[in-house]
This record gives C-alpha cells, structure tokens and sequence, in this order.
C-alpha cells in the first residue's frame, strides 16, 4: 500500500468505526483503541426474556477493509458444533461477496439475522446456557486471541461442506493437483481447474470429493474468480471450517489478477495446532501451484497460464 492509500484507509476505518458507534449505541463497546479491538453487543428483537443473544468482536487490521478482512471471535457459549460453523460460514460469504468495502455493519446484522431466525423459530432459550454478559466478552478477548485456530479439528465431518448435486452431463474440466506440504503432522495440497463458468465449480469440488482422501480432509478451502468476455468478474469462495482461509485465498487470486481458476487447497490436521503457519501454509499451496502452472505476468498486466498465451 502506498502512503496516500494507507491515509486513505486510515481514514475509512476511523469513519466505520464512528458510524457504528452512532448505529449501536451502548451495545458497542471499545476493548482497545489503539489495537482496534470493538465488542458488539448482537440479540434478537423479542419481547420475551432472556433473548438470544451474541457478542461479536471485531479487530481491524492495518490494511482493512483494502486487503484483508477484520479478525473477530464469536462469544457465545450456547453456539456450537454444526450451528457455529453455519454461522461463521454466513460471515465468510459476506465477505467475499463484499471484498474491499466496510463489513463490520454487514457482519453485525447477518448475526442478528442468525438470531432472529432461531427467535421466530420458537426455540427456547436456556437460561444456564445462554447467559453471556458484556464483562464476560471483555474478560474473553484479553484472555483468548482473536483467529485461535479452533480446537475442534478432531472430526472432518463437523467441517465439511457437502456440496450441491448438479447435472451428471456436467464435463468436469481437467483437475490439477499441487505439491503437498507437511508442518508437524498436518498436510496441506492444492488443486486447481480453469473453470469458465460457476457451476463448473460444483463440478469440479464434486469430482474431488469423489477421492475418499479428498472427502476426508479436516477442511476443503476452495476460492474461483471467472472473467467473461465482457468483462464481468464472478468470484467467490469457501472456508470449509478454516475461518478467513478461503477469502484469503480469494485475495491472492485478485492480486496475481488470475483469470477463470479455481483452487481447492485441502487440509489434513495432525493434532497439533499451527497459529498463523497454517495460513502461510495454504497461501503458499495456492502460489505454487498457480506458478508451477504457468500463471506469469503478461505484458498487458494480467496473470495469464502458458496455454493462454500459446493461443494468442
């Protein structure tokens, strides 16, 4: 980033974090000025009490909302397993679909939506559960890192998405499959398709799952951007469970600027957590097998495979 867009930006996340301080009012609450760390205070419109309920905090890295997402932590003993991760999902898929804007706003409202639906639901609040106060949010993010890895990595099938059939007439494209990296017992691979149209990415995910080594994978992190010849962009992406893994993805394609590519980086998870090597990890996957794959600087400015350049 240069100097004047890091003013810029700078700037941007001084506004966002004004405007939510209006929005929220006393449900907003400042954890660490200088580190930019928020806890917001999230329930569900009922008349009832108790209420379900959520506090979401925040950190905004140096380079958000430009390059990388904000870090946050859910703090809500009630949410677990198969709920939490539908959740973390929803926030994973608002931020892909909102690269580069303000999300905290975006975020905010998609957990009381996820509120809300249990609330209309009926579903009954326990008390001894659901019982999470603003000092237990405070006392949570100054004893627990924002991004801990989560410490339930034990059962693949707590994180794997299974994804939607489609058509058996699909032609899947050519899968390739990267080098395997190994970091104290957890195994990281990449796959990669050229994929000119979004339903090819089911086919393609489908194919791979069909390898009961694939399928059982801890997480199946997978990001796609796809350029039409009008120059639409299509893009998105999937953590599979590995929270921010496939959106970080997603931005390593935006700045090799590569065009009509899937990757699919798989993990298998040896027991022993990683921190932040596991994103190096998986950023690193997803460089290799793009450049061992031809993916290079054109003279027009874009990433484009030797295959593209030969039809030139």
């Amino acid at each position: 980033m240069t100097e004047s867009s890091v003013e810029a930006n700078l700037q941007r996340q001084s506004d966002e974090i004004q405007a939510l301080s209006s929005i929220y009012g006393n449900d907003w609450h400042i954890l660490d000025a200088n580190s930019k760390k928020f806890s917001i205070h999230v329930a569900a419109n009922s008349i009832s009490s108790p209420r379900w309920e959520i506090n979401l905090q925040v950190r905004m890295p140096h380079d958000y909302p430009l390059q990388s997402p904000p870090e946050y932590q859910i703090d809500a003993v009630w949410l677990r397993g198969e709920e939490r991760l539908r959740l973390e999902d929803q926030l994973s898929q608002v931020y892909c679909d909102n690269i580069g804007e303000d999300i905290v706003y975006l975020w905010v409202e998609a957990v009381r939506e996820f509120l809300q639906q249990k609330s209309d639901a009926g579903t009954r609040v326990n008390d001894d559960v659901l019982k999470v106060t603003e000092q237990n949010a405070v006392d949570c993010i100054e004893s627990t890192p924002l991004f801990d890895e989560d410490q339930s990595f034990s059962s693949h099938s707590d994180h794997l998405r299974i994804p939607a059939k489609v058509s058996p007439l699909e032609t899947c494209p050519e899968i390739i499959h990267g080098a395997i990296i190994t970091d104290r017992k957890s195994t990281f691979q990449p796959h990669m398709a050229l994929v000119t149209d979004k339903s090819q990415v089911k086919v393609v995910l489908n194919k791979l799952l069909e390898n009961k080594k694939i399928a059982n994978a801890t997480h199946n992190m997978l990001a796609y951007r796809i350029v039409t010849g009008t120059g639409v962009v299509y893009h998105g992406c999937d953590d599979d469970g590995e929270t921010h893994a496939g959106s970080r993805m997603l931005h390593l394609l935006e700045i090799m600027n590569v065009e009509n590519v899937m990757v699919v980086v798989s993990r298998w998870y040896g027991g022993i957590q990683l921190g932040p090597d596991r994103f190096k990890h998986i950023n690193n996957c997803c460089r290799q097998i793009l450049e061992s794959n031809g993916f290079s600087d054109d003279k027009d400015g874009k990433k484009v495979s030797k295959k593209d350049k030969k039809s030139r």
